[in-house]
């Protein structure tokens, strides 16, 4: 690490502020900076090359050099590089890129609204939930469900559906009105004796529970992702979508399936919902969207939902919402072209195949003894880490897999762990002999890690 004062080592602690840091450590240690991208690898400023096998946070789809996209944006910011859609404005791009959503939908919906990360969509999908309430007379229905270990962001209002410790701890969240009910991690909540059916049916029962508990004339959603990914890739348990959903429709609750990590392609499918049959009222896309190449998000919604907003917008004058960079043409300019990727070099299906490969090779490793689980579908997955015998005092949650993760980069691999379940999400593109190197790679961080606790 180079920490002479001019150096960009240097100048990052004395500057940069991150997110998802501990600042204090940060200051000690400093960055590892990344310098170019090169399809499913990226390249350090010492020129390590490393397989990206995180997609960058769970989003760059189809690799880090991908000159169309590139072209896409160059395009656009020559033609119109920014307008706005408030007071009846508009451009095609946006348009364009709002028909071609709601014709991918794996469900009918009427409306798209345009915002700029997963966080920003996730609040302003609660924002909306509120305001339809009020015009349907209904103003007591206006809680949210969500999950414990669900992750839906960090704005004020999607930190307090994220249900994540670290998101609320000393930010003063969750917001009232929203709750949290059971996680579908079969594995660690699973009982004794209990099959994953009747595991899934208790979380269904949890979430009647709450629902009868809270009044359910005062729940107005149930959100989630089809595979939760920043609590762990938690894949749910068979049935628990079909419980879940019976639950929600004897009670009048809409859905939201949050799509920011699982849409186009991710789960083998163009969308979770569709691997996981669920019916969603709303769904929230960031992040493979553009694959990360311009910030962009939105969300879809049913005809019932967005007709009484519209309505309520009648009523008042204007709908009192939007940000300056929604539905942002360069942005939409990148998605189109993004998806036009993903359909004509087929990388869903890319995702199924290379999946398979991914999740048979990492359930090898739950033979190896630091290894407790492997969990994932399509290419999205896990290793849960466990403690070695008789070590379970030397090991604070999450140190394991932070100690796991510096094998991993030296072994030219790029992970994330959260707490000790180690994640792999990488791009789309990726090839047979590529997740044959990622396998290789833990592979060797698993012996080498388990040679130095015996040392």
């Amino acid at each position: 690490m180079d920490l002479r004062p001019n150096s960009d080592e240097a100048r990052d602690i004395a500057y940069h502020f991150h997110g998802y840091t501990n600042a204090r450590v940060h200051e000690q240690n400093g960055p590892m900076i990344m310098d170019r991208g090169e399809g499913v690898y990226v390249f350090d400023t010492q020129g390590k090359r490393y397989i990206e096998g995180m997609a960058g946070l769970w989003s760059v789809a189809v690799g880090f050099n991908e000159k169309r996209l590139i072209d896409a944006a160059t395009t656009q910011m020559q033609k119109l590089p920014f307008y706005h859609n408030f007071a009846h404005r508009s451009h095609g791009p946006a348009i364009d890129l709002a028909e071609k959503l709601i014709g991918m939908a794996p469900v009918p919906m009427s409306k798209v609204f345009f915002t700029n990360s997963g966080s920003e969509a996730n609040d302003t999908i609660l924002k909306m939930l509120w305001y339809r309430s009020n015009s349907l007379g209904k103003p007591e229905k206006k809680k949210v469900i969500s999950r414990i270990r669900g992750y839906h962001g960090v704005t004020i209002a999607a930190a307090s559906m994220t249900g994540l410790p670290y998101n609320h701890k000393s930010f003063d969240l969750p917001l009232p009105g929203i709750l949290h009910t059971t996680c579908p991690h079969y594995w660690r909540e699973g009982q004794e004796g209990e099959s994953e059916e009747q595991f899934a049916t208790r979380c269904a029962e949890d979430l009647d529970a709450m629902i009868q508990a809270e009044g359910p004339d005062t729940i107005a959603a149930f959100i989630a992702e089809p595979v939760m990914g920043a609590g762990g890739v938690v894949v749910p348990p068979k049935t628990y979508w079909d419980k879940i959903q019976k639950v929600l429709g004897k009670y009048d609750i809409l859905l939201i399936a949050d799509e920011v990590i699982c849409g186009f392609g991710r789960t083998g499918k163009m969308f979770g919902s569709e691997t996981f049959a669920m019916k969603p009222d709303i769904m929230t896309m960031s992040k493979q969207i553009t694959s990360s190449y311009f910030p962009f998000s939105a969300f879809m919604m049913t005809e019932e939902v967005y007709a009484p907003i519209a309505d309520e917008s009648g009523r008042i004058g204007v709908l009192g919402h939007g940000y300056t960079a929604g539905a942002h043409p360069v942005g939409a300019a990148v998605a189109l072209e993004n998806l036009k990727i993903i359909e004509e070099r087929d990388l869903v299906t890319n995702a199924a195949e290379r999946g398979a490969e991914l999740q048979a090779g990492l359930a090898k490793f739950t033979d190896h003894p630091l290894v407790g689980e492997a969990r994932g579908v399509g290419l999205i997955a896990a290793l849960e880490i466990v403690v070695p015998e008789g070590r379970a005092e030397d090991f604070a949650p999450g140190k394991l897999g932070a100690a796991l993760n510096a094998h991993f980069l030296k072994n030219g691999l790029i992970s994330r762990n959260m707490m000790d379940a180690m994640a792999f999400c990488p791009p789309l593109i990726v090839t047979a002999d590529q997740i044959k190197a990622i396998l290789s790679a833990v592979e060797q961080s698993l012996d080498g890690f388990s040679a130095e606790l015996a040392a």
